[in-house]
């Protein structure tokens, strides 16, 4: 089976999960059907599922099967896609488009798309709580790894510091700190989880682990090179906000030809992390998937 085809099915099979953990907008069951409206606005708009797709991934180079990580998988998606509700929001970002959609709050209202936010945070952790049933242990290590990876030692923490470096001097070990907080920590988190969906333990989560945080790192960048390359078609996102907001960027700081090349070698050594574990090379098919289709 080529990367493409799957993807495309691991997709299939991840939206097929995500279709079940929320209502149909149109069930009567579907209370306050506004708020359920917003949420499947922004959680079907579109996007590549690159963090459920690497959770299922890294389970099944650990030798597991690929609905033990669905659960996980499910909850790692939710949980991003409530991120970027809230960093398209008006306080923050302020954009229009994402995943090639309006964003939620131009679509509906900042009120409800603040609630959409928090609405799908919460089922993150409802859904990712199904796993203690089968297996409490490890249940509870994968809560508190997404709890961690999405709160203030990860995804907000870095949020929080690309907001206030917004206008300042570009600092090589501030936006180190950035970038493996407010988009790594979740991608590395999704490795983690799909490892331990199939018991990895010890060195070998190890390994995964920093696969995971250097490929984070390196999606952040190929980021922040497409907001200066890429029209706002082509990344479905509102082109050129970084430079508008005055962020702190790895082009802003090297240049777009020494970020690529940054993101290349991180790629190369994440693929080194893990070598021989990734039994069928499908870990290094998306690592190089990551990096070259969004540059």
């Amino acid at each position: 089976m080529s990367v493409e085809d799957y993807l495309q099915s691991l997709r299939k099979r991840v939206d097929e999960a995500l279709d079940s953990c929320i209502p149909s907008s149109e069930d009567p069951a579907a209370v306050p059907p506004r708020l359920i409206a917003a949420m499947r606005h922004s959680l079907f708009a579109g996007g590549k599922r690159i963090r459920p797709i690497l959770a299922i991934a890294a389970a099944q180079a650990n030798g597991g099967s690929p609905e033990k990580a669905l659960i996980p998988a499910c909850a790692v998606e939710l949980v991003h896609t409530y991120s970027l509700i809230h960093d398209d929001l008006p306080a923050m970002d302020d954009d229009d488009f994402r995943r090639g959609c309006p964003t939620c709050h131009r679509a509906f209202d900042e009120g409800t798309a603040i609630l959409a936010g928090d609405a799908l945070l919460t089922l993150a952790f409802e859904v990712l709580a199904g796993v203690r049933g089968e297996d409490p242990e490890t249940g509870l290590r994968m809560i508190s790894e997404l709890g961690r990876a999405a709160g203030w030692q990860g995804m907000v923490g870095g949020q929080q510091a690309d907001m206030e470096s917004e206008g300042s001097p570009p600092d090589p070990d501030r936006l180190r700190y950035i970038h493996t907080r407010k988009t790594g920590a979740l991608i590395a988190c999704s490795v983690v989880l799909g490892s331990l969906a199939a018991r990895a333990e010890g060195s070998v989560l190890k390994q995964f682990r920093l696969f995971g945080e250097r490929i984070g790192h390196a999606f952040q960048i190929v980021d922040d090179i497409l907001d200066v390359t890429a029209t706002t078609g082509e990344m479905g996102k509102d082109h050129g906000s970084d430079a508008a907001r005055g962020k702190m960027t790895y082009p802003a700081l090297y240049g777009i030809s020494k970020a690529r090349q940054m993101a290349f070698e991180l790629i190369d050594r994440a693929k080194a992390d893990i070598g021989q574990l990734d039994r069928e090379g499908r870990l290094a098919q998306i690592s190089d998937y990551i990096l070259l289709r969004r540059l």
